[in-house]
């Protein structure tokens, strides 16, 4: 924090210099409607800016219950500047700055895990949204069903009222909703995974089976999962962010949060309960979100993984600078042109050509760096939805899969723990620890170290092992990284 300033909150307010936007309503009377699980930056640039334009608008009903499911470190930031903070939006044509006050209070889980199933459980809270990432649902990523035994679920099961688990969470407070005979929240997850809602309907509810068939038949019955596409990039926040944003805007800020200016969030309009008009703050309100949340899966996502793998093993600290690489850039583009576009199946209003140029051009902004590590964060969990399942569509048809290949073989050369100078991989991943020990059991051999992590079958499942059609251009791909180098294979690959 910059010390020579006074710290933002809502007594200093009007401190702010006078090109910074900030909250036009009475941040006194709002009340709390929407409780959020896993805040973070993502959050606070993307639903949370939505929640701020109705609540400016005058919802005033809607504010949001923030609550950290592992750390207190956005709590300790926020909470001694009233929930406050900056919003930063950054491009190559210069930055625009927003105070928001959409977050009113904060509880973290480990702490009061009493207190967070309260919250959930008060009548006032009507929705409950969700960014986990894709860890945090506890599930088989391959499968997509609950995993009975991961060690936060068994331990769920055992003391259901003090849960640690994302679903022990939500289970126990729609328990003590219904025991009270208040309506249930709508459940919307908010992370990227193939049909989000349903995902998350299914872990929930079989959670909630496994301590009380009654309780997971009313669940299944009675609670909404809408599915949503969520589209924003949110880079890490740096110190040299935090001092830069507070000498903007005249006031210290713990924790601000840098963004470009694209955002995007289709919902699948189902809220028992009612929700704010996120319709008339530029959201998407659809009867099937699928074709979108496809498509941003294997165009923006599975892109973004592409350049975090091929990037860091190449070298290149951001995302904007491996897309500066024209055989980068080029590669992308053949994923998504040749690979992945011709597995979607979009509604006439989605102009995929338009997303796929924008994509290219929202990944060049100079103004955001986005590490290429912090994107490759957690691949066990993403592969299966960014890269996998449009391989499996792709090989069902007899199509070739050079750059998905590539990608995943990229992937496998990260995940081995050891870059291309010898230096280690601060690799960060559930699965870390049982990939690095496939991957050095294997050696230097390419055939090796792609069966031993083909094998690993909550990724892969069980199929992909078997295929030629994967299993060889994957191999194929590994040879070449371990041999030439990421910008050389890049380079010919492209």
């Amino acid at each position: 924090m910059s010390a020579s300033l006074p710290r933002l909150s809502r007594r200093t307010l009007g401190q702010l210099k006078p090109d910074i936007r900030r909250p036009t309503y009475d941040i006194g009377a709002v009340t709390p409607g929407i409780l959020h699980l896993g805040v973070g930056a993502f959050h606070r640039a993307h639903q949370a800016i939505y929640v701020e334009d109705a609540l400016a608008a005058g919802e005033r009903g809607w504010g949001i219950v923030a609550a950290s499911l592992r750390q207190p470190s956005t709590r300790d930031a926020l909470e001694p500047q009233d929930g406050l903070y900056t919003l930063a939006s950054k491009s190559a044509e210069g930055e625009r700055l927003r105070v928001v006050g959409a977050l009113r209070r904060f509880l973290v889980a480990p702490e009061e895990p009493a207190a967070l199933t309260a919250a959930m459980a008060h009548p006032k809270i009507r929705v409950v949204t969700l960014t986990v990432t894709e860890k945090g649902y506890c599930h088989d990523p391959a499968t997509g069903e609950l995993n009975e035994e991961h060690p936060d679920i068994r331990a769920d099961l055992s003391t259901p009222s003090r849960p640690r688990s994302t679903t022990g969470f939500l289970v126990e407070a729609l328990r003590l909703r219904r025991e009270a005979g208040v309506p249930p929240f709508t459940l919307v997850s908010c992370d990227n995974l193939p049909a989000n809602g349903q995902t998350l309907r299914r872990v929930v509810t079989r959670h909630a089976s496994l301590l009380d068939p009654e309780l997971g038949a009313f669940i299944a019955g009675e609670v909404a999962f809408p599915s949503t596409m969520v589209d924003r990039i949110v880079p890490a926040t740096t110190d040299a962010d935090r001092a830069a944003i507070s000498q903007r805007v005249g006031l210290s800020d713990a924790w601000p949060v840098v963004t470009e200016p694209f955002t995007q969030w289709v919902i699948e309009d189902n809220f028992p309960q009612g929700r704010p008009r996120f319709e008339d703050y530029g959201a998407e309100l659809v009867a099937d979100v699928a074709p979108y949340e496809t498509m941003k899966l294997r165009l923006l996502n599975a892109s973004h993984s592409t350049l975090a793998y091929l990037g860091y093993l190449a070298g290149y600290e951001t995302i904007a600078e491996a897309v500066a690489d024209g055989s980068f850039a080029r590669l992308v583009m053949g994923l998504m042109d040749e690979e992945m576009g011709p597995t979607l199946s979009l509604p006439a209003a989605a102009d995929v050509e338009v997303y796929k140029r924008a994509l290219l051009e929202r990944f060049r902004n100079p103004a955001l760096r986005h590490r290429t590590w912090q994107i490759a964060m957690d691949g066990s969990q993403k592969l299966p939805q960014r890269l996998l399942a449009g391989a499996r569509e792709r090989i069902a048809v007899g199509a070739p899969i050079r750059r998905i290949a590539l990608s995943v073989a990229a992937w496998m050369r990260y995940v081995g723990g050891i870059d291309e100078n010898g230096a280690p991989i601060d690799v960060r991943d559930p699965f870390a620890e049982r990939l690095r020990a496939l991957s050095e059991a294997a050696g230097r051999d390419a055939k090796r170290i792609a069966a031993s992590l083909l094998s690993v079958r909550e990724i892969f499942g069980d199929d992909l092992a078997q295929s030629r059609s994967f299993s060889d251009p994957v191999t194929s791909a590994l040879e070449l990284l371990l041999r030439l180098g990421a910008k050389e294979t890049v380079r010919l690959a492209s």
